[in-house]
């Protein structure tokens, strides 16, 4: 099957008869939508619709198959290639299965994943945090890579306490200073939830889906009149939406 798949972006991808939209690609047009790909993959799970998961995750692989195809182009690597060294990667991280160790996945897992990033050359403990990933997620990443040298706070105290003083520099700060502050702020929060057990990305994207809800709730609630009404009557309207959700 994955043939077929192959063959078509070949054929989109033929300078003569391919497609003049899929030929102008290259991998760094293309790479906003293979993010884009997965964030509704996860969409799709998150709304255990297996049909759309289906379609999804064929959107995905179809990412995959394109940026493959390009390097094939360029004659760096090819689609069997990106499979080989995804099997290569999971058998030997994975040698109590695939292997004669008899230690667990979670106590190897991240030595091994050090040896790879230093394999690579990497020189620092932050080395391999994609660039990409969402800030939040981006965050906790690099604070947990930090907290394996030792560099960390031994409490959720400490992170808390940060939370007040970035909140006293963004209050102090001048225009131009004041976005990095409130990114400071936005780092520690993740610090402080990280502390507490919390994915922050995660709960962000619950507070986004709750938010969404129930504002939807108070426009319908409204009608084509919510626009004018005045923020004390918005506010009871939200507060009715709280309310009727705890029922």
């Amino acid at each position: 099957m994955t043939e077929r798949l192959l063959a078509i972006m070949a054929r989109l991808r033929d300078t003569e008869r391919g497609c003049d939209w899929d030929l102008a690609q290259n991998f760094a047009t293309i790479a906003p939508y293979t993010i884009e790909e997965a964030y509704e993959v996860a969409d799709a799970i998150a709304r255990n619709d297996m049909a759309d998961l289906k379609d999804e995750l064929g959107d995905l692989l179809l990412q995959v198959v394109f940026h493959a195809r390009i390097a094939e182009e360029a004659g760096a690597f090819a689609y069997a290639d990106v499979v080989d060294a995804i099997s290569d990667k999971m058998e030997r991280r994975h040698p109590h299965i695939f292997g004669t160790a008899e230690t667990k996945a979670s106590d190897h897992w991240e030595a091994l994943k050090a040896a790879e990033r230093s394999a690579k050359g990497a020189t620092s403990a932050l080395d391999g945090v994609a660039l990409g990933l969402p800030a939040l997620q981006r965050a906790e990443k690099l604070q947990k890579r930090a907290a394996r040298t030792g560099f960390d706070w031994p409490d959720p105290s400490g992170p808390r306490a940060k939370i007040d003083e970035e909140l006293l520099e963004i209050e102090q700060a001048d225009a131009h200073h004041r976005a990095e502050e409130i990114g400071d702020l936005l780092f520690a929060v993740v610090n402080w939830a990280r502390h507490l057990g919390v994915d922050a990305e995660a709960a962000l994207r619950a507070a986004n889906a709750k938010f969404e809800r129930r504002f939807r709730a108070i426009e319908t609630e409204a009608g084509d009149g919510f626009a004018a009404l005045s923020l004390d009557e918005k506010e009871a309207l939200w507060g009715k939406a709280k309310l009727e959700e705890r029922l």
